[in-house]
């Protein structure tokens, strides 16, 4: 079976059971820690493969990877996880499980890229703005980046508006030798 398929049958099991418990936002910050730390320790993925480990302590250590002390249906589920051996499924599971909760709340995830740190009232009307325009919440992060000259990138989903002055010259730069090869 695809990793694709199997993670979201079992993402949408979990957000049903997390939904009948009333634990959807609960949940959902916990598959966001957990997929989290995934990224950020790769040996994560390593020690739930393997064999050698008993699956009392695979529990406890998913358990930690999705923040500590977590809630009984994430707890629960992870064991149903182990007990059907699908444990190299769930970073995948829980990547599945954030997407589809963001989707069912209308959730953006928005990302501002700058040449220079802005400040937090420009941060909050680019939010403003992105809310107005679809009229959903949106998950914001910023971040510097030099190499942009001046002026932003914003990430919205998978929609890019690149207001920078790096992209603006290298568009001009190509302009310019399309020009030229047509002289000569």
């Amino acid at each position: 079976m695809n990793t694709g398929v199997i993670s979201k049958r079992y993402a949408k099991a979990l957000y049903m059971y997390a939904e009948k418990a009333g634990k959807l936002k609960q949940v959902y910050d916990e598959m966001s820690v957990m997929a989290n730390n995934y990224l950020l320790i790769p040996g994560l993925r390593k020690a739930l493969d393997n064999p050698l480990l008993p699956m009392n302590d695979k529990i406890k250590l998913l358990c930690n990877a999705a923040g500590g002390k977590v809630s009984q249906e994430v707890e629960r589920f992870i064991t149903l996880v182990l007990h059907e051996r699908r444990e190299k499924f769930m970073q995948f599971i829980a990547c599945s499980y954030i997407d589809l909760y963001r989707k069912q709340n209308n959730i953006l995830l928005g990302k501002l890229i700058t040449a220079e740190k802005v400040n937090k009232e420009i941060e909050d009307r680019m939010r403003m703005m992105i809310v107005k325009g679809t009229q959903g919440t949106v998950e914001f992060e910023t971040s510097v980046e030099p190499s942009i000259i001046g002026g932003f990138i914003l990430d919205i989903d998978y929609n890019r508006l690149d207001a920078s002055v790096a992209t603006q010259l290298n568009r001009v730069r190509r302009q310019f030798m399309e020009k030229n090869r047509r002289i000569v």
